[in-house]
């Protein structure tokens, strides 16, 4: 059957479930891999598969020198840094916490928007939702009580892995809003950005830290290896790849409004997860904090209120 045939609900749902349970595959991948490795296969595992995808779909790669350069920029910003902080950053808290900040990155779209693109208006709704952001921030790493909260560090990296996707498509918007040929050229260039800096970062990593093994690929475990690495490429195939396709087909048939919106779910498919599968558990602060971030996520997404006179104004003529 053809894949536009498939309702944009179930592709939705489908994508919520998928990148609400990457967070899950990165905590079992890490059971035998470092996170820098983790983070290195999922992008080798994903050019494999958007690159046939591409072409399949016959697009193309971008041409132009100058867009490449801010392709650099995007490609660090929204693939290889997020992902090797979110795979590092769950060395030291649960999957569920990771999940949970995913929904930090609206509330860090509209923080950066108000510094790169000040021509566009912000809103008190949405500046109003940012403080609310910082207020569940707060609430879910509660600093009164260290004993309590997540692992401030591992915390500090998913929530900067989370702010680094606002500020990746803060700079899109930015920078490439006329260079994208449309469908999965943009991020199949980016993931191949990703390509050429993750093996140089394994390198560099296997190189300074005194824990890694006798090569950049040496595993933690000689046993029991193979559900960790199959969970990574699990990842990187479904959850970075083939997602990607989907996503761009929900955008086609429902507007990127609707596409958007799957940030809200993401967390809490990965608090189900966490619990149901990984036995992690979570605190009323924590999940009232989650609650407190989705919600102002929410505010920030909906859309301005246009008064009667202005619609006058809008009006084709």
């Amino acid at each position: 059957m053809s894949p536009t045939r498939v309702p944009w609900q179930v592709k939705f749902l489908s994508l919520a479930l998928i990148w609400g349970s990457s967070y899950l595959l990165m905590k079992v991948g890490l059971e035998a891999m470092s996170g820098v490795q983790v983070a290195t296969l999922r992008v080798l595992c994903a050019v494999v598969v958007l690159l046939p995808l591409l072409r399949m779909a016959g697009g193309r790669l971008p041409r132009s020198t100058r867009t490449w350069g801010h392709l650099l920029v995007t490609g660090t910003l929204l693939c290889s840094l997020p992902w090797t902080l979110f795979a590092v950053g769950e060395e030291r808290v649960d999957s569920l916490i990771a999940g949970i900040a995913n929904a930090v990155t609206p509330i860090a779209t509209v923080a950066f928007s108000m510094m790169l693109l000040r021509a566009e208006p912000v809103g008190r709704r949405r500046l109003a939702g940012v403080g609310i952001g910082f207020v569940g921030v707060l609430l879910i790493l509660q600093p009164w009580s260290l004993e309590r909260g997540p692992d401030p560090v591992g915390f500090a990296m998913v929530l900067t892995a989370s702010a680094s996707y606002g500020l990746g498509w803060t700079y899109v918007r930015r920078f490439l809003r006329g260079a994208d040929p449309g469908g999965l050229s943009m991020p199949t260039a980016q993931i191949l950005v990703a390509t050429v800096q993750m093996p140089l970062l394994l390198t560099l990593w296997w190189w300074l830290s005194p824990q890694a093994g006798a090569s950049p690929w040496s595993l933690h475990t000689s046993t029991d290896a193979l559900v960790p690495v199959l969970a990574v490429v699990l990842l990187g195939v479904l959850g970075t790849g083939i997602a990607q396709s989907m996503q761009y087909d929900v955008v086609r048939a429902a507007g990127p409004t609707v596409a958007v919106s799957v940030t809200y779910l993401i967390p809490i498919v990965s608090v189900a997860l966490g619990v149901l599968v990984l036995g992690e558990s979570v605190g009323p602060v924590v999940l009232l904090g989650a609650g407190v971030v989705i919600a102002a996520s929410l505010l920030i997404g909906r859309a301005p209120v246009v008064s009667p006179r202005v619609r006058r104004t809008r009006a084709p003529q």
